[in-house]
């Protein structure tokens, strides 16, 4: 094969995984700068919950936001256990 035939063909196959590429990398550096502001919004938060915390007296936020979990008001009821070693059969 020639030189010329090789270009081409280096041109066909790597062509438009190189022209694609570049919106890629712009992606991926805007996507740290948001990574980095959600970082900076999850750690307030995080104070937030804290100082809230010491404040109250309360059961703790769980970390999603939601409602912390009641107490439990009775002990659950457990099933009986049979031992099966003591029971053979004659």
């Amino acid at each position: 094969m020639s030189t010329t035939s090789d270009l081409i063909t280096a041109a066909v196959l790597f062509g438009p995984g190189a022209l694609l590429s570049i919106p890629v990398i712009a992606s991926q550096r805007d996507a740290k700068a948001d990574s980095a502001r959600v970082q900076a919004v999850l750690a307030h938060s995080a104070y937030e919950r804290a100082v809230l915390a010491d404040t109250e007296d309360a059961a703790p936020i769980p970390p999603d936001g939601g409602q912390p979990a009641p107490a439990p008001t009775e002990a659950p009821r457990l099933a009986a256990v049979i031992d099966l070693d003591t029971r053979r059969a004659a």
